[in-house]
């Protein structure tokens, strides 16, 4: 049951990041940097993001936006 909620919360996601660079528009917002947290790393809890791959493009974006610093 928690996976199927976290396969529809990835394709809301998805859905959306088809239509914006960001979950807000065009520009990464306090939205995006909170769920990146826990997004880049759904592999981890079973989730395949290969069904996503306007999320993983979502991801790239944010992990080349200068400054960033991945997780050790």
């Amino acid at each position: 049951m928690v996976k199927e909620g976290g396969n529809k919360a990835l394709q809301l996601m998805e859905n959306q990041l088809s239509e914006t660079q960001y979950l807000v528009g065009d520009a990464m917002t306090i939205a995006d940097i909170s769920l990146y947290a826990y997004t880049h790393v759904a592999d981890e809890g079973g989730f395949d993001l290969n069904r996503y791959p306007e999320i993983q493009s979502w991801c790239r974006r944010i992990q080349s936006t200068d400054g960033y610093v991945g997780m050790a």
